[in-house]
């Protein structure tokens, strides 16, 4: 037999023997001296890292996007050069569930792509609907917890979730998304990807053109109902880990085709709605689709912990060419995700294998700290401040970004619940069969089974204002399900065959 690798501590020491304890005499105690068992329980204990506070449960892969039509009058990006292929590192997750929920339940699903670029990272950190909940990042945490357990249950609270949602009822667009057939995707690949916020490019001269980004799957669209759905996750709760995993493995690569809509700075101001509400869409007749590449996922990760768990995605990871808008809910973000990334990880995340820039030439005066594995003293320990006179790295002015123009007064401007924030949730509803109309009423109430009446009634009254028929048949739909729960009362001598 061939000699196999020694086994080391962490520091390089030859383990004597990985089975047995050092003891005191064959029956024991334990020698707390065996610095070597001392070691492997420490580092048991530090196995998990905190799991993400949402969109904890995620699939990932690797692969390739190559651009196939050139955008360069828009943006001077550089992995938007007609021909650039760029390494990608994709995870896709359920926004609600912990670590161990379910793949296939009702929820959004995140989806989020790290681009190394030649000019570093930029994340696209999106989800698989358009639009989002709600437009101020100041009521995010209050929507998240409403998302998350009850603090005296410690079970789900659609209660809570409704409450939520009929206060703020500019969400009515994203829950009318959730609630339709694409509410629960049958697995990452048969689902669209989208920024949902406006981002902006801006090119070689300087010019600024506001921005959405579309990946499109190329495997189409597909669905489980609810009653599909709960069959698959009595069988498996990996079910889309299963389908990504095997697909790539046996050589089945997803794809998706890359969209941009564009909008010309001059023109943001002339919509009849907020380009920079990330809870409304661009109409495409006004705004059409641009191709711009192909987005193909071709690798399993060799670790998943090491690339998938490890992964931090955050918008503010932009490069030249690429920028932000006054979207509210973007700003917040661009602060939020990285932060998290802080206290999840650790001080030096982004050196990490999954978030470290592949083809650029990464150098800054981030000092010390948790988890400072690498060395940056650019040849010279004394260059460890600037400006210094040891030629350390330093600002390149020339990729400056074009002034982002601003007009107003700083303030706290309230939200006011206008007729806009029903308008396309309405022509949403009017685009769905009669047959998608009975299912998003049935998936409304499993949906909204335990909530109270009165939370029961201020949603019915959201719904009125974006249609009258969406409010009946939702209503109508939760009276028959509470007629068929109380039909059979459920006693200790009711057949099981009746309480079914």
């Amino acid at each position: 037999m061939a000699d196999k690798p020694r086994l080391t501590t962490t520091a390089g020491a030859p383990y004597v023997s990985n089975d047995t304890s050092q003891t005191a005499g064959a029956r024991g105690p334990v020698l707390l001296q065996d610095y070597q068992l001392i070691e492997k329980l420490a580092h048991q204990n530090r196995e998990r890292i905190p799991e993400r506070v949402v969109h904890a449960k995620g699939w990932g892969a690797q692969g390739t996007f190559r651009v196939t039509h050139d955008i360069t009058k828009y943006t001077c990006a550089k992995v938007f050069r007609p021909g650039t292929e760029t390494e990608v590192l994709s995870r896709w997750s359920t926004v609600a569930g912990e670590s161990g929920a379910a793949d296939a339940e009702r929820d959004v699903r995140g989806f989020s792509l790290k681009f190394y670029t030649e000019d570093g990272n930029w994340d696209m950190v999106g989800n698989n609907t358009p639009v989002f909940f709600v437009r101020d990042a100041y009521k995010f945490p209050d929507f998240i917890r409403t998302q998350k357990r009850h603090p005296k249950t410690n079970l789900r609270s659609p209660e809570a979730m409704f409450d939520f949602w009929a206060g703020q009822p500019e969400s009515v667009h994203q829950v009318t998304i959730l609630m339709s057939d694409r509410g629960i995707p049958v697995n990452p690949m048969r689902m669209n990807g989208y920024g949902s916020h406006t981002f902006s490019l801006w090119n070689e001269a300087g010019e600024r053109t506001w921005v959405k980004f579309h990946f499109k799957t190329q495997q189409g669209h597909k669905h489980h109902t609810n009653e599909e759905a709960e069959a698959l996750i009595g069988k498996t709760r990996e079910s889309y880990q299963e389908d990504l995993f095997n697909a790539i493995d046996s050589g089945d690569f997803p794809k998706w085709t890359l969209f941009i809509q564009v909008m010309k700075e001059e023109d943001a101001p002339k919509q009849s709605f907020n380009p920079f509400d990330v809870t409304k869409v661009w109409p495409h007749g006004d705004f059409p689709l641009i191709e711009v590449g192909e987005l193909e996922m071709n690798r399993n990760p060799e670790n998943y912990f090491q690339m998938v768990e490890n992964a931090a995605f955050s918008p503010s990871n932009i490069v030249p060419g690429i920028g932000f808008s006054p979207d509210k809910m973007l700003q917040g973000r661009i602060f939020a995700y990285a932060d998290a990334h802080r206290y999840r990880l650790g001080t030096h995340y982004e050196a990490l294998p999954a978030n470290a820039a592949k083809n650029a030439n990464v150098q800054h005066y981030h000092k010390d700290g948790a988890m400072r594995f690498f060395t940056n003293d650019f040849g010279d320990p004394n260059a460890y401040y600037e400006p210094n006179q040891y030629d350390g790295p330093v600002a390149k002015p020339e990729v400056v970004e074009p002034p982002l123009r601003i007009d107003g007064d700083a303030d706290r401007y309230v939200q006011e619940d206008k007729d806009a924030d029903y308008v396309q949730p309405r022509a949403l509803y009017e685009l769905f069969s009669d047959e998608e109309k009975e299912r998003l009423y049935a998936n409304y109430a499993a949906a909204m089974g335990p909530c109270s009446p009165e939370v029961k009634e201020r949603w019915y009254a959201v719904l009125e204002r974006v249609h009258p028929d969406y409010a009946a048949g939702v209503r109508r739909a939760n009276e028959q399900m509470d007629s068929d729960v109380n039909a059979v009362p459920i006693t200790d001598d009711t057949p099981v065959e009746a309480a079914e």
